[in-house]
């Protein structure tokens, strides 16, 4: 009868295995590595690993105050005034909006002309169909606002 092969495994060194791939990343990854020392020291010149560790070192400090600053009536205004203008901006038609803006430096170009027009002329470009319609638009807006005025008062 056969007998059978006695095999003991080698035990692995888990520490001489890291040592290995240890001192062999430096050869497999060189251009890595520099480029890594490079950015450090530009971080170093700069201060800006200075400023990383004071703030890591005062991580909670930074946290409480800007919580504290945070929860103050002002800046949770702000943030609603800011969801709320974009949602504005987000309902108005973004072609009427370019328009808008590439007609606004001529108008304004017109208005600085060294020759102020007199009260006859200003009359006279508010009886054009285009004026008319800006005033209307102008008008339904005021009209709008009034009209929120009026009932946040009651």
């Amino acid at each position: 009868m056969a007998k059978p092969i006695e095999m003991k495994p080698q035990p692995r060194d888990a520490r001489e295995q890291l040592q290995r791939r240890l001192d062999s990343a430096p050869i497999e990854h060189a251009d890595a590595l520099l480029s890594l020392y490079d950015l450090l020291q530009k971080l170093h010149d700069s201060g800006t690993l200075d400023l990383l560790r004071g703030a890591v070192g005062a991580s909670d400090d930074i946290v409480k105050r800007s919580v504290d600053m945070l929860i103050q009536p002002e800046p949770v205004r702000a943030i609603r005034n800011l969801l709320l203008f974009g949602k504005l901006l987000g309902s108005m038609d973004p072609d009427m909006l370019h328009r808008i803006s590439t007609a606004l430096p001529s108008a304004i170009s017109q208005a600085d002309a060294d020759e102020t027009p007199s009260t006859l002329t200003v009359l006279a470009r508010f009886r054009s169909k285009e004026s008319r319609r800006a005033l209307a638009a102008g008008a339904a807006i005021l009209e709008s606002i009034g009209r929120e005025l009026d009932d946040k008062k009651k």
